[in-house]
């Protein structure tokens, strides 16, 4: 009894921890062309609109498509979110959601025969609705008088972090720094950015869905433009690399220490 009450107890406690988090970010909904992106605004504490702060931009994976405006939070919303970073990093930080069955990037997913999926990046093309919608948005954001334009910042996770590589060819000027994780893109398209925006690069180094291919030569590309970027393989880890990632004691520190001036 004692072992059943002492999970329920945690289980309760990190059901509060969510809930907090998601409430500290506004329920938004952004109209382009009659497509409607849900998305979730976290401001600083003791916003003020007479200073400016840095914008971030996080893209979520598949798993957390949907229309509830929610599932996108699932994973780095808490960092972002967390009293002791908002205090020493205040900024507005952006959660879109995808629809389901959508992607950010433009990208054709094939399901093997052994059930993997192979992932064709494509180097020109028009975006997705949710990637069109997405670069409305953050175009209507960079306007406000409160955002510092030289520190627009990116990042995503799966495909997410293919939506991050994806959007940074697309605005190569937006953005002063970006971290895609376990992503991947066409190498053809870093030319347009690599010597813009600063890099860190997360990837598991036994990923089974998105093998470490993806990430490397997109890393291997921007290396050969004379990009700056910083690339972390962990050995033994999946899919799930976003937590070591997350977890990184210098991501916080390396992304908000860069701006474009």
């Amino acid at each position: 009894m004692k072992r059943l009450t002492v999970t329920l107890t945690m289980t309760i406690i990190a059901l509060t921890g969510v809930t907090q988090v998601n409430e500290k970010f506004q329920v938004q909904t952004y109209s382009h062309g009659g497509f409607q992106l849900p998305y979730r605004i976290l401001y600083p504490k003791h916003f003020d609109t007479t200073k400016r702060y840095p914008l971030i931009l996080f893209l979520h994976g598949a798993g957390e498509r949907g229309s509830d405006n929610v599932k996108q939070l699932t994973h780095g919303a808490s960092l972002f979110a967390a009293d002791s970073v908002m205090e020493k990093y205040p900024a507005v930080v952006i959660f879109p959601q995808c629809p389901a069955e959508s992607y950010w990037a433009n990208v054709d997913v094939e399901t093997l025969p052994d059930g993997k999926r192979s992932f064709n990046f494509q180097a020109r093309g028009k975006p997705t609705p949710p990637m069109a919608a997405v670069m409305e948005l953050l175009d209507s954001l960079v306007k406000l008088s409160y955002v510092d334009v030289n520190r627009v910042y990116i990042g995503g996770l799966s495909m997410g972090g293919m939506g991050t590589f994806e959007l940074l060819a697309r605005r190569p000027k937006m953005f002063a720094a970006a971290f895609p994780i376990c992503g991947g893109g066409n190498p053809k398209n870093v030319k347009r950015y690599a010597q813009r925006v600063k890099l860190w690069v997360f990837h598991g180094e036994s990923d089974d869905v998105v093998p470490l291919y993806h990430s490397q030569r997109m890393v291997d590309a921007i290396k050969k433009d004379k990009g700056d970027v910083r690339f972390s393989v962990y050995p033994g880890v999946g899919h799930n690399s976003w937590e070591n990632a997350f977890a990184e004691p210098e991501l916080l520190p390396w992304l908000f220490g860069v701006s474009k001036k």
